[in-house]
């Protein structure tokens, strides 16, 4: 892991990874060939990049049922655990609508509205990730959407992953589809003869996924723009650091390009945690993976005192951080930028990823700046609803035609002027 000791933090600057112009342009091609192409290039598309010749791409209910008896009863409990617990912190956040009579029988308020369709991305091919069925869907069933679909690539056995379906089965989702890649974001985004077009496509994805994301946005709604996974450690001296190098690593095993980053104020605890990392690192499946996380993206970050630390963890806003010190709440007054935030030496990030109840769908790349994990909020919208009566407009009436005159909008004034009693229109 690179230290850095003298504040210098221009690594943040090159952490954004961009897209190759021949991705791009790949992409492209793709999202046309669906639009065109339909099913067909579905099915053409999985089985250049997934090497299935799809039969059917929709799931079948059958299969659902079969694939959540393969997954082991231990795995389910879970599942169904964590649905609850996403479920009830998600119902914390559901907005109502509102109305409200101020003066002169004015009437104003907010109607909130659910979207009317969503598209869940779940990624697969090679892994099984259930928790991101229940993190993309869940909060959109909260909010009322009432067309939830999912989409996921299939597995080498030409199915989806077992605990991806037995997630979706748990919570009440019916309509999924054994396509990935930015061929099934084209295909949420503008239909084909089997999937409908939903409002909105949220969930994480590879480069591929993210840039079709981008590209569809605009004729659909979207939740981010991805980036590599990131965690950030504020430790001081009374921290394990056998537990911050493994937590540490539990982000740097997602990605190569995942950045996991330690903050402290001791230079003695910075090595043992260090050291712990390259000790850990020789048990871990994925270590070709992790060691190119950890040792190229890697950063341990000196400070003087927490207060300098949490002026660092402001400018890297980052996707995860842990508050692991003495005083974890003392720190988290000066937090600003963050997407999830963990207290104290038991809150490892995995406990968020699967299971507390929060969303794991989080800002990266430094977005926590100006965004919020992936929400209720996110699969609603707002109206907002305006009552003038006839005693508020000739009140308010001459002052709402003066300021759409300084606008140079006369046909905005003579539209108000028209309701007002005794008013001259010069026509």
């Amino acid at each position: 892991m690179e230290w850095i000791k003298d504040g210098n933090l221009d690594f943040l600057r090159k952490r954004k990874v961009e897209a190759r112009e021949d991705a791009q342009q790949s992409v492209a091609e793709i999202i046309n060939r669906v639009k065109s192409g339909g099913d067909e290039a579905l099915k053409a598309f999985t089985k250049q990049f997934d090497g299935i010749a799809l039969e059917a791409i929709q799931v079948t209910e059958d299969q659902m049922i079969a694939a959540a008896a393969r997954v082991p009863k231990p795995v389910l409990q879970a599942i169904k655990q964590a649905a609850r617990n996403i479920r009830a912190f998600h119902e914390k956040q559901l907005p109502q609508s509102w109305t409200e009579t101020v003066d002169q029988g004015v009437v104003l308020g907010q109607k909130v509205t659910p979207l009317d369709s969503v598209g869940v991305y779940v990624p697969g091919g090679t892994a099984c990730y259930p928790s991101s069925v229940l993190m993309g869907a869940i909060p959109a069933l909260v909010a009322g959407v009432k067309r939830v679909v999912l989409v996921s690539p299939p597995q080498k056995n030409g199915l989806i992953a077992d605990g991806v379906l037995a997630a979706a089965r748990e919570i009440g989702i019916h309509e999924i589809y054994q396509v990935g890649g930015a061929q099934a974001i084209a295909a949420l985004a503008y239909g084909t003869e089997s999937i409908r077009p939903v409002n909105k496509i949220v969930g994480p994805g590879n480069l591929y996924v993210m840039l079709a994301k981008k590209y569809v946005f605009g004729d659909v709604a979207i939740d981010s723009l991805a980036g590599p996974s990131e965690i950030a450690v504020v430790a001081d001296d009374s921290a394990n650091p056998s537990w911050v190098a493994a937590d540490l690593l539990s982000q740097a095993e997602h990605d190569r390009l995942s950045m996991p980053v330690l903050v402290t104020n001791s230079e003695a605890f910075g090595q043992q945690v260090e050291q712990e990392v390259e000790n850990q690192l020789k048990e871990l499946p994925r270590e070709a993976i992790t060691s190119e996380s950890v040792h190229k993206q890697g950063k341990i970050i000196l400070t003087a005192n927490l207060q300098q630390a949490a002026d660092v963890i402001n400018q890297i806003a980052p996707e995860h951080l842990e508050l692991a010190t003495r005083e974890p709440k003392e720190v988290l007054k000066f937090v600003r930028n963050a997407g999830a935030i963990f207290l104290g030496k038991y809150s490892s990030e995995p406990v968020g990823d699967y299971f507390a109840g929060p969303n794991h769908i989080i800002p990266t790349n430094g977005s926590a700046r100006y965004a919020s994990p992936l929400g209720v909020e996110s699969f609603i919208k707002r109206s907002s609803i305006i009552e003038y009566s006839d005693e508020a407009l000739q009140a308010n009436g001459q002052a709402i035609a003066a300021f759409a005159r300084f606008e140079g909008l006369e046909g905005h004034a003579r539209a108000v002027e028209k309701r007002m009693k005794g008013a001259v229109i010069h026509e």
